[in-house]
């Protein structure tokens, strides 16, 4: 396998953008990143592209053509694909990208993730499509009340509290107000998420992430030709993917995501290190449990410990491990088949100390991207 590097890098601003169409999401984060990397577009031999519902959501299928068209790559005739893996969508393109350049089948390659949601009336309606239709949608089930249960379930068995959860929030946010590319650029009170509304017991509204338009751009190349082009490469070490069970019913313990497990494991295994080498983690905190939860699925510390990062401080900004420097899913937005692009684009930017405000030190860094409530998992380790 070749050795693959990340040499550009380029996100749009997430949130409500009401003034901007898809294409004009997707081109910002292409441009940037393409100056970034110091090319021209020419060079691009292919692209993927992360996006969840763009045929629900904007009512236009084709998305990986149109994308390639009105970046200016459909000049080249180059193979542009989407793929599809509900909330994991972006994180599942940087793996095909980071595949075909490790295969060997292409130099340069693009691996792109994009969601613009403000154009339908209710977009947790189409959320619901990440979970099962039939035996937990149909029901009634939503994406908060299945987290819910796992929550109150960790509650029950493990003592995490909502003030934890709460602790994960305020964090997130006091991170993303460093993030200029944030929706939520605001620090919010451990009193102020505890006060919000419940959206399904015990998880309150400061404990669910938005669902934004952004989209997100990073350029891989070979080890060789990444040389050419840039001083400062950052290496992917390993990208793993794992499945679990869609529906949580089937699975023999709720409380952990085996597909996490699985992919965690075998992404150290191929990064020749163990969990106390990561020094920046951007983890998959749709909702506030769903962060508690990587600490234990990653291996960062044992099963129904997770809140004790959080009440110690390890995982802020300033921690022994910080986690979701960039304000994560909660703070900088969720724009669904963007997020596990963006997350690359973080981890990225504090490698090669481009993070400012939000710089930390750090050598080696994790991005766990997630579908649904864990039913794909992809772990992605990078080093500078």
């Amino acid at each position: 396998m070749h050795k693959v590097a990340i040499i550009g890098v380029g996100c749009s601003k997430f949130g409500e953008m009401w003034d901007s169409g898809f294409r004009d999401i997707v081109i910002s984060a292409g441009v940037e990143a393409l100056e970034d990397a110091g090319l021209e577009g020419k060079e691009i031999e292919a692209m993927f592209v992360g996006n969840m519902s763009g045929g629900r959501y904007l009512a236009q299928e084709h998305i990986a053509a149109l994308i390639a068209d009105y970046a200016g790559l459909a000049e080249f005739n180059i193979p542009s694909t989407r793929v599809e893996a509900a909330d994991a969508s972006g994180g599942l393109a940087l793996r095909q990208a980071y595949m075909a350049v490790a295969s060997g089948v292409h130099d340069i390659v693009i691996a792109a993730g994009a969601e613009k949601v403000t154009d339908v009336g209710n977009p947790m309606d189409i959320m619901i499509s990440s979970i099962d239709k039939e035996w937990e949608g149909f029901v009634g089930a939503t994406l908060p009340a299945l987290y819910a249960i796992i929550a109150k379930l960790h509650m029950e068995k493990y003592g995490t509290k909502e003030e934890d959860l709460a602790l994960v929030s305020v964090k997130n946010h006091k991170n993303g107000a460093l993030n200029p590319k944030a929706q939520f650029r605001k620090e919010i009170t451990i009193e102020t998420a505890l006060n919000s509304t419940y959206v399904a017991e015990p998880l309150k509204l400061f404990d669910c992430a938005p669902i934004s338009d952004g989209a997100a751009v990073v350029v891989l190349a070979s080890e060789e030709v990444a040389r050419k082009y840039t001083d400062t490469p950052v290496y992917i070490e390993a990208c793993s993917q794992a499945s679990d069970y869609l529906a949580i019913q089937n699975r023999k313990d709720i409380l952990t995501m085996n597909s996490v497990v699985v992919a965690a494991k075998q992404a150290y295994k191929q990064a020749k290190i163990e969990t106390k080498d990561i020094d920046v983690a951007e983890v998959h905190d749709s909702f506030t449990i769903a962060e508690i939860l990587a600490y234990e699925d990653l291996g960062f510390v044992k099963k129904g410990e997770g809140a004790k990062l959080i009440r110690e401080g390890v995982t802020e900004l300033h921690g022994d491990l910080p986690v979701n420097t960039s304000g994560g899913l909660k703070a900088c937005g969720h724009a669904i088949g963007a997020t596990g692009v963006r997350q690359a684009v973080e981890i990225v930017l504090q490698l090669r100390g481009d993070a400012g405000k939000r710089q930390v030190n750090a050598e080696k860094g994790l991005a766990l991207n997630i579908g649904g409530t864990g039913a794909t998992a992809i772990v992605t380790i990078f080093s500078r």
